[in-house]
């Protein structure tokens, strides 16, 4: 996973951090999925960092769905074309 350089200022690194322990209990495909997914969530740094601290796991799980339905909606678009 990403690190950032001053960790305890990125409230995404700090979230991706905390679901470590959730990582590792994961079968070992399952978790390099989940690492993708939580990378993703750097997409929209700015957005998560500018939520603020108070829910920072609501602005991750946003950024995860936001990501699935924009995957959603390219293979729509693909298979209409």
């Amino acid at each position: 996973m990403t690190v950032a350089l001053f960790p305890k200022d990125d409230i995404l690194a700090r979230e991706i951090e905390s679901w470590q322990g959730f990582a590792d209990g994961l079968r070992a495909e399952d978790r390099e999925t989940f690492r993708q997914m939580l990378e993703r969530c750097y997409r929209h740094v700015r957005a998560i960092n500018a939520k603020g601290e108070a829910l920072p796991t609501e602005s991750v799980l946003m950024s995860l769905i936001l990501s699935q339905q924009q995957m959603i909606e390219f293979l729509i678009k693909k298979s209409k074309g």
